[in-house]
């Protein structure tokens, strides 16, 4: 099977909790590293080098595949003024691009109003897990989420329509009373119907996949797995977002992050090759992304939420190599006392992906104007 589909196709994989970005893209050689993380810190002999200066994580060996293969860009010391180390608000700032404010736009949900104006697709945006990320929320514009939705009056278990019509009306009722007429209701009411359609669409997906691909029976497998199947099917979609973690990795890190990375670097491995497969890898962009990285020195077990962390773009148009400045691991430099410092602004990131990659205008969907990376073309 080979898909029509060559508008340029977004897949985005949050990495929620905080990923380590320091354990991630290690600065192997510094000691100020190894001083900081005495139970953590990887020995020199025991990394994936880029240069003299920076390695990959061990248990990250296919993402190093793939950099050396010059389709991955590592953005370094990603983030914003003025962190926030709570996990909700800083993945809300990344989500709606508003440091300052509480915003409800989520700047992929502006991205699927500008590629699909006339909401002509009710699966121009899928994803695949719980609920429904922020990043993909905008008034009036449609998003299917593939998963246990019940929480969302999608009601997608039921298998006769009518009744998953009537079973959203009463979810809405339900909430009526709380929120008014309020963007909860509006939301529902303007999107709900078209996400119905669109799940029964989403169906036919699977009948038409084949594949000489075995993912792993993880959770981020499973749904990049799905979102290969949706792709390949030519539905339309051109924004995909999934989850993947926990990396909040206060303790037990040794074990958890270097399973995360496993999991993290294999799943994304195999899902390019499944496209490669099919020959439809060429206009799918993937970016990875967390909320915050996290604090310079190791707490005995794990680390705490910090600031500065990293971000990757992996496809066949990316150029690959480091992007942007490693946070500088000397004390004057921290944030708080304690951080990685933030060294370029996500939204920069994001102005980078949408003008270069997409062909949107950023400034109002970022908010501003930032540095942009010369990371395509």
């Amino acid at each position: 099977m080979t898909t029509t589909q060559k508008e340029p196709v977004i897949v985005i994989i949050q990495l929620t909790g905080g990923n380590d970005f320091m354990n991630t893209v290690i600065p192997y050689t510094n000691p100020l590293y190894h001083d900081a993380r005495p139970g953590l810190a990887f020995a020199e002999d025991n990394v994936l080098p880029i240069d003299d200066t920076l390695a990959f994580n061990p248990h990250a060996a296919p993402l190093k595949d793939v950099y050396d293969q010059g389709k991955m860009a590592v953005v370094q010391g990603v983030g914003y003024p003025n962190s926030s180390r709570s996990h909700f608000r800083s993945a809300y700032v990344w989500q709606t691009c508003e440091p300052e404010t509480i915003a409800t736009e989520g700047w992929l949900g502006q991205v699927i109003g500008e590629v699909d104006p006339n909401k002509e697709n009710s699966l121009t945006g899928v994803n695949f897990g719980r609920g429904l990320p922020q990043a993909m929320v905008s008034k009036g514009v449609p998003v299917t989420s593939v998963g246990d939705l019940d929480n969302y009056g999608l009601m997608t278990g039921l298998p006769d329509a009518d009744r998953r019509r009537s079973s959203l009306e009463r979810f809405k009722k339900m909430y009526a009373p709380a929120v008014g007429s309020g963007p909860v209701m509006e939301y529902l009411a303007e999107t709900g119907q078209g996400v119905l359609s669109g799940a029964d669409e989403l169906k036919k997906a699977p009948a038409m996949y084949k594949s000489d691909v075995e993912y792993a029976s993880n959770p981020l497998a499973k749904s990049l797995r799905d979102v290969a199947r949706v792709h390949l099917a030519d539905l339309g979609t051109r924004v995909f977002y999934t989850s993947h973690g926990d990396y909040d990795t206060h303790s037990r890190q040794e074990l958890t992050h270097n399973n995360d990375m496993v999991e993290l670097s294999r799943a994304i491995v195999d899902f390019y090759q499944d496209l490669e497969d099919h020959n439809a890898a060429d206009n799918v962009m993937t970016l990875v992304w967390t909320e915050f990285g996290r604090r310079l020195a190791d707490n005995g077990s794990g680390t705490d939420h910090g600031s500065g962390g990293g971000a990757f773009l992996i496809g066949n148009m990316v150029n690959g190599g480091l992007y942007a400045e490693y946070p500088s691991l000397e004390q004057p430099k921290l944030a708080n006392g304690e951080d990685l410092a933030h060294t370029y602004d996500f939204r920069g990131l994001y102005s980078t992906i949408l003008e270069q990659y997409l062909g949107l205008d950023a400034t109002p969907i970022v908010g501003g104007n930032f540095e942009q990376l010369p990371v395509f073309g």
